[in-house]
């Protein structure tokens, strides 16, 4: 695989990787209201997640080494 599709990838897991702690942060003061979205965030973010892991584990890519 080419480089820059690899730090494309890497990129791409960096983001959710941060969404997700953001959104586990924010979750401890947010009102009501703003709760029902950031877990329904946390949600969708960490389904992509666990798809591009079961992914990777079909393909037998290292979780480690791609940053999943």
């Amino acid at each position: 695989m080419q480089p820059r599709y690899i730090e494309f990838i890497h990129d791409v897991l960096i983001t959710l990787h941060q969404n997700i702690r953001e959104l586990k942060e924010r979750r401890g003061f947010a009102d009501p209201e703003e709760l029902t979205h950031i877990e329904g965030k946390l949600l969708a973010y960490q389904e992509v997640l666990a798809i591009l892991q079961s992914s990777a584990d079909e393909f037998h890519i290292p979780r480690e080494e791609s940053g999943l």
